[in-house]
């Protein structure tokens, strides 16, 4: 089973995605703030991290570098969900270390076929 974190403090995108991801395949977890975001990531140790760059009390962008510098979430993969689209935000999460990018709106499709492919081992979507 993998498990994603979902870091969004917008309850209509958390439940957007966990109705897009969760499977008896795929556990999603959430968290609505950094402080959170960091505990439930260091404890959990999930396969992805999907998360926002507006944060209430820490940027997402100050979330993806502190957790990159853990030795424990190596193989995590992060991939920013924010509405922040301009060139340079872009810029600014890779420098940050994530490793995808993807902006709001974002079609549901779109975030099954990233995390397909950031976590292969996790079966392809199939509809029901």
């Amino acid at each position: 089973m993998k498990t994603v974190l979902i870091v969004d403090d917008e309850p209509a995108i958390v439940q957007l995605v966990r109705i897009t991801l969760e499977t008896a395949r795929v556990r999603v977890l959430e968290a609505s703030d950094a402080a959170t975001a960091i505990d439930r990531a260091l404890s959990h140790c999930p396969d992805l991290i999907l998360l926002d760059v507006d944060l209430p009390d820490l940027s997402g962008l100050d979330v993806c570098r502190r957790l990159k510098g853990e030795e424990t979430m190596a193989q995590t993969k992060i991939v920013m969900l924010t509405a922040a689209a301009q060139q340079d935000d872009v810029a600014r999460g890779f420098a940050a270390g994530a490793d995808q990018y993807l902006t709001k709106p974002f079609s549901p499709l779109r975030l099954l076929t990233l995390v397909e492919q950031l976590a292969p081992a996790t079966e392809p979507w199939q509809p029901a």
